[in-house]
């Protein structure tokens, strides 16, 4: 029997192994990406039992996938697009949702996103109010931003990520940037 190094094997070896059924490869892959996912299903969705599911989903579906992962593009950014269209998915469910059940609260414009951990009152404040803004953006500008100025992914990356050509991306960041600044304007 062979003694593998999980934690210092490469991607496409966990990859290669969990297909073929070692659960420790792919509970490995769990391990490297899962703050990934949760940074942004949390960002997409919120702080929510919402967004933990959906994050247990992103590797469910992963897991049922990974024999049809080529690597094309890396590990993380096939993973990254499987967590943003979870997330998606989620956003227009909640949607169809809240349309045949109307209700009279807009609780889900309220809903906090975490952004990252901040240390004082004022810094939480800060966040709050950037992550209701956040939240308020139309779901296809609220991943790019995510993406981009939350999680630190290059455009390029951004775009691979989103399956969507630059041009996009940029045009969608411009867009977002100003959505959220009147957003913040009104929540002044």
């Amino acid at each position: 029997m062979v003694n593998i190094d999980y934690i210092n094997s490469d991607d496409p070896d966990l990859v290669r192994l969990s297909v073929k059924g070692d659960h420790k490869a792919f509970g490995e892959i769990i391990r490297r990406y899962e703050y990934m996912v949760a940074r942004t299903v949390k960002g997409m969705l919120g702080d929510t039992q919402q967004a933990e599911d959906v994050g247990q989903e992103v590797f469910i579906r992963l897991y049922r996938n990974l024999k049809n992962f080529r690597g094309d593009s890396k590990l993380s950014t096939y993973i990254q697009r499987i967590a943003v269209n979870q997330s998606l998915n989620e956003i227009r469910k909640e949607k169809r949702f809240l349309s045949i059940f109307s209700r009279s609260d807009d609780s889900d414009d309220d809903r906090e996103m975490n952004v990252q951990p901040l240390d004082n009152e004022k810094e939480r404040d800060i966040k709050d109010y950037v992550n209701m803004a956040i939240s308020r953006l139309e779901p296809s500008f609220r991943s790019v931003v995510i993406l981009r100025s939350v999680q630190g992914y290059s455009t390029k990356e951004t775009a691979e990520i989103l399956d969507m050509p630059l041009g996009t991306v940029l045009s969608r960041l411009s867009r977002a940037k100003k959505q959220l600044k009147e957003i913040l304007t009104d929540l002044d």
